[in-house]
């Protein structure tokens, strides 16, 4: 005898409600008037971070030489740190909007079920694309020449004084018309496969059956290899290129793994907060268990790759390789490389090591919020000590600059979320997914 299936049938919508837009505002006005003061404090000479007061050297003066390391004669100015806060928000919120595609593809490229009532929210990541590169763009318009050490032409002059022959030997690669091509190709191809899923994804509500699933699933693959090649050249270019003597065949996979656990903890942050509006009814611990065991297994994989990186450097003592830590470590960024490890490694291991920890909703907030923030601070690190040097600070400017960013990301994710069926009610799937238990 044939067992009877149980169907339901689920209708949730979310809605964008006023209070949820006050937070929203909130949080930006708050990030406004941080970014304000932080602005003014650093402009007008006073100092919102220890280490600020060395941009101030030379007898108050607002301008000073950077060391030759940062770029043969290039003077700081305060306008530099307001650049650099720009870029590294652009970049980390860029790869977050990516991890919500990312991670909708593998399930899709995996033929995973139990994710199938929650995969809205990672897709609605997606939605931020368009401004994360309007953001990313429009920052390195205005900022190239004070971040990327290498579009300083002279380097590439044998016949001036500032030629530089192991930045010259990289000029096939490093040139800026190849470097924005890279850019557009990469921002275009990650929308276009965007695009495809989520015209697909919300097809699928309308006309049902398997025919969108299996054609998302092949998008989904091709996605993946895309981004697998894509992603590492990004992390090349946008980041790694930022300190030009210095290479590390792993930190493809090292800004990667950053994007990834920081992309997972919003996305577990993004479904705790539907939850606990009232959404998302069927979700059950054990779809948490699931979002908190990615979390939990890619913190270590990330602090593998961070140790893998740190161990080759240092037991090879290649001196253009070893400089990027001997920067790092050697100077008031020294410290958050401890805060680093602590957040993105130790808090998460412990706090997420336990079955039943990764079971609740408020252990899982706790974790996720320290995750998100130690992947920003991780970003921080990568990308603020080679441009600004001992002029970099981490103050009320880039506290706010974070906090507006988020609270962008959030308006426009939410609106995504708003404007189609929160649980894809057809998924082939959605069975599993409503009886999902571990």
């Amino acid at each position: 005898m044939k067992a009877r299936q149980e169907h339901y049938h689920i209708e949730e919508h979310f809605v964008f409600s006023d209070n949820t837009k006050k937070s929203i505002f909130t949080l930006l006005g708050v990030g406004f008037i941080l970014f304000v003061i932080g602005l003014a404090i650093i402009a007008f000479g006073g100092t919102s971070h220890g280490h600020d007061s060395h941009a101030l050297a030379n007898n108050g003066s607002d301008v000073v030489t950077v060391s030759e390391s940062h770029g043969h004669g290039h003077t700081y100015h305060w306008t530099d740190r307001v650049k650099v806060a720009f870029w590294h928000n652009s970049v980390f919120f860029m790869g977050i909007t990516l991890i919500g595609i990312f991670f909708t593809a593998i399930q899709y490229a995996a033929h995973a079920g139990w994710s199938a009532i929650l995969k809205r929210v990672p897709e609605a990541f997606g939605s931020f694309l368009p401004y994360a590169a309007i953001l990313l763009i429009g920052t390195f318009a205005l900022s190239y020449h004070e971040i990327f050490h290498w579009t300083d032409s002279s380097l590439y002059d044998p016949n001036s004084p500032n030629y530089d022959p192991i930045i010259a030997g990289k000029k096939g690669y490093l040139n800026m018309p190849f470097y924005v091509a890279r850019m557009i190709i990469f921002i275009t191809g990650w929308y276009a496969f965007y695009y495809f899923l989520r015209k697909n994804s919300l097809a699928e509500d309308i006309e049902g059956g398997t025919h969108r699933f299996w054609k998302m699933k092949v998008i989904s693959t091709l996605f993946i290899i895309f981004f697998a090649l894509t992603s590492s050249m990004a992390a090349w270019d946008w980041v790694m290129s930022i300190d030009t003597h210095w290479y590390s065949t792993m930190f493809g996979w090292y800004n990667f793994a950053s994007w990834f656990v920081g992309g997972l903890a919003a996305i577990t942050l993004a479904v705790i907060f539907l939850k606990e509006a009232g959404y998302l009814k069927a979700l059950n611990e054990s779809h948490l268990h699931d979002l908190g065991k990615y979390v939990f297994a890619f913190s270590i994989f990330w602090t593998y790759i961070w140790f893998g990186q740190f161990l080759l450097i240092y037991y090879a003592n290649i001196p253009e390789e070893t400089i990027y830590f001997v920067e790092r470590l050697r100077s008031d960024y020294g410290k958050f490389i401890f805060i680093n490890l602590f957040l993105n490694f130790f808090f998460p291991f412990l706090g997420l090591m336990t079955r039943d920890s990764k079971r609740k909703a408020v252990i899982l907030k706790i974790v996720c919020y320290a995750v998100v923030i130690g992947h920003w601070l991780d970003f921080y690190l990568m990308i603020t000590p080679g441009t600004l040097k001992e002029h970099g600070g981490l103050g009320l400017l880039e506290i706010g600059l974070a906090l507006m960013y988020t609270a962008a990301f959030a308006f426009v994710v939410a609106q995504a979320l708003s404007k189609a069926p929160l649980i894809a009610k057809h998924h082939p799937m959605l069975q599993e997914s409503l009886h999902h238990s571990i």
